[in-house]
């Protein structure tokens, strides 16, 4: 049909031969319209002709949109927020936006950029689109994420998961803590979620781990259960659990028990609800809603175990107390229920954290593993966690200076709490004029502690005293009645 290879074809002749071509598609053209149904035809001009004529991609791309199915994409979310770790001196457009709750500014990519990203051993390209629609106020966001075809396992199963929990870390970085009680009027956070009738402010506690004044050994005991619990939500469901875990912080007031669970909250940066259970009047109160972990703080637990009557003051007083009574028994029981009965099984990830002056005023019940699983001793200060407080307030290492190795010796042979030591270390700007003043505070303070001790011996053995005493006389009195019954019997045998 066609000449030999070594011809040589003349103009002439590739002029036939592309007529005859294109007289052939013409016609096979308009045999197609004229006899083949539409979908088979469109069928032919996708899938048969363009694959014959377009040049197959070594690429793929996936698109991620920023809704599935009228809800927030989480692998969306988790892009944006990675992202903004990737930016670099060659993006030419961004865009920027910070929330009133917001510490930092949120910098992320704007329409049309693109970059590049290096995981393991290959590269993949991520762009940013938003489309509108003509007359709608509808804008559609997705990203493009392009990479070789040979890679599509390795992205889907390595590459995404990686985005996914690098964007947590850095969420969990830039997180601002929330405190919720049902005393703020209901709000929403900056997630833009709301937890009913649970308003929140920001909890701007500044307290760490690194500035609690405790024993250095105790707030790594903490800190490893609070990490081990959190890696652990297989090993609880393989056990039949429910993935939460319980505190107990118990000592005297001013010892840091509440600084200790914003210590917590923030190291962790999960947010607190503060329950008040005088506010609670069925299971339903105890059930929160919320999206993500956080802790279930229930203060001075001995006393809120108290709980006031809500009958009409007005009613007869032991009719009152027979109600009371009831009613306290009756919300003790929703408590038990609540931490470790089948209610405990609603909404896991959670950390109960319950304090009290008294823990010895505590029910039994509410102490067995299950519902306080930790139970930490807020104790006096110590020699140790007093060098944290002085590198707090006054900017020194304790071994460094002369007097500290002195107020430590006194501190651990006396009882005094951290606030009280706190106090003491703002009273002056001079560091030998508060050191000094200390140790004033301590000695005085010990003195107290020596003559109240005194007191309470001599109290004792005045007790013991009267004790023998008593049963002295009783002892005494019994001969005495003795000795008159007998000489009562006598003068009748004489009688």
């Amino acid at each position: 049909m066609f000449p030999s290879s070594n011809y040589s074809f003349s103009p002439s002749t590739m002029f036939s031969v592309c007529a005859s071509l294109s007289g052939f598609s013409m016609l096979f053209r308009s045999m197609l319209n004229d006899f083949v149904p539409d979908q088979l035809r469109s069928y032919i001009y996708e899938n048969v002709l363009g694959r014959l004529f377009t040049p197959s991609s070594k690429n793929l791309t996936l698109i991620i949109d920023e809704n599935s199915k009228y809800k927030r994409n989480l692998v969306y979310e988790a892009a944006e927020m990675y992202l903004r770790t990737k930016i670099g001196p060659e993006t030419e457009r961004l865009r920027v936006a910070k929330t009133p709750k917001q510490k930092h500014l949120n910098v992320t990519i704007a329409k049309g950029e693109a970059i590049r990203d290096t995981f393991e051993d290959f590269q993949v390209r991520w762009l940013y689109v938003q489309t509108e629609k003509e007359n709608s106020e509808k804008v559609k966001r997705y990203y493009e994420l392009t990479f070789e075809k040979k890679l599509r396992e390795r992205v889907l199963d390595s590459y995404l998961n990686h985005v996914i929990a690098e964007s947590e870390k850095i969420k969990r970085d830039l997180r601002v803590v929330n405190l919720y009680s049902r005393d703020v009027p209901g709000s929403r956070d900056d997630d833009g979620s709301s937890c009913g009738s649970w308003g929140c402010i920001s909890l701007e506690h500044p307290s760490t781990f690194d500035t609690l004044a405790m024993d250095p050994s105790a707030k790594k005991k903490i800190i490893d259960d609070l990490e081990r619990f959190l890696k652990r939500k297989e090993f609880y469901k393989r056990v039949g659990k429910a993935w939460k875990r319980g505190y107990l912080l118990y000592g005297p007031p001013g010892t840091g028990k509440s600084s200790l669970i914003a210590a917590m909250a923030n190291y962790l940066k999960f947010d607190v609800f503060d329950l008040d259970l005088s506010n609670i009047y069925d299971n339903e109160d105890f059930v929160i809603h919320h999206e993500s972990f956080y802790f279930l703080v229930i203060e001075d637990i001995d006393c809120n175990a108290e709980v006031r009557d809500r009958e009409d003051e007005n009613q007869e007083i032991g009719k009152a107390r027979g109600k009371r009574k009831r009613r306290d028994d009756e919300y003790d029981d929703r408590i038990l229920n609540f931490i470790d009965g089948l209610w405990s099984s609603f909404g896991d990830e959670r950390i109960i954290v319950f304090t009290t002056n008294h823990k010895d005023r505590l029910d039994p019940a509410l102490l067995r593993p299950g519902r306080m699983d930790m139970h930490i001793n807020m104790s006096y200060c110590t020699g140790l966690a007093f060098r944290t407080l002085v590198s707090n307030y006054l900017g020194l290492d304790g071994l460094n200076h002369p007097l500290c190795e002195k107020i430590e010796k006194l501190i651990d042979s006396t009882e005094v709490t951290p606030a009280e030591l706190a106090e003491e270390l703002m009273q002056d700007d001079d560091t030998d004029v508060v050191l000094r003043g200390v140790i004033s505070f301590v000695e005085k303070r010990k003195d107290e502690k020596s003559k109240v001790k005194a007191q309470e011996d001599v109290s004792a053995c005045n007790e013991v005293v009267t004790k023998i005493d008593d049963s002295d006389g009783k002892q005494n009195s019994t001969k005495n009645q003795k000795q008159a019954g007998k000489r009562g019997r006598k003068r009748q045998k004489l009688m």
